[in-house]
């Protein structure tokens, strides 16, 4: 716990009160100003508590995430290392990624509709001035 008691954690810490407070303090305003006639003040005054417990939800979440580092890692129990063991020691971790291989449509296959398009691109690349309206297809 020594590592949630550094003088940048307590800023944190600090930070997250004065916030947490701030927030919560300017939805009260919001519900004075609500009771007094001003009626957006209604939504603001649901907004502000909700973003006091998002202030929350991220402190907790940083401690834990600090807390779980601090932790000391799991020791595998004795079947878990001889089941490792029994893998072939020495041999390389690799991880598998799949694999793409270029295929080659076959002659047959061809669309009609790409013939087209590449005779158009033809034309347009040896009629290198011609509109697209000048195409005679």
């Amino acid at each position: 716990m020594k590592g949630l008691w550094t003088p940048a954690w307590i800023a944190r810490h600090l930070l997250a009160i004065v916030l947490t407070a701030g927030c919560l303090g300017l939805g009260w305003w919001q519900f004075s100003r609500a009771q007094e006639g001003n009626a957006i003040s209604w939504g603001y005054m649901f907004e502000w508590p909700v973003f006091a417990a998002f202030v929350v939800f991220l402190w907790f979440r940083e401690v834990q995430l600090v807390r779980k580092k601090a932790a000391p890692p799991e020791q595998p129990e004795p079947d878990q290392q001889e089941r490792q063991e029994e893998k072939l020691p020495g041999t390389p971790v690799t991880v598998g990624r799949p694999v793409r291989v270029a295929v080659r449509p076959t002659a047959d296959a061809d669309d009609p509709e790409l013939v087209a398009y590449n005779d158009y691109l033809a034309w347009l690349a040896a009629h290198p001035g011609a509109r697209p309206g000048d195409y005679p297809g």
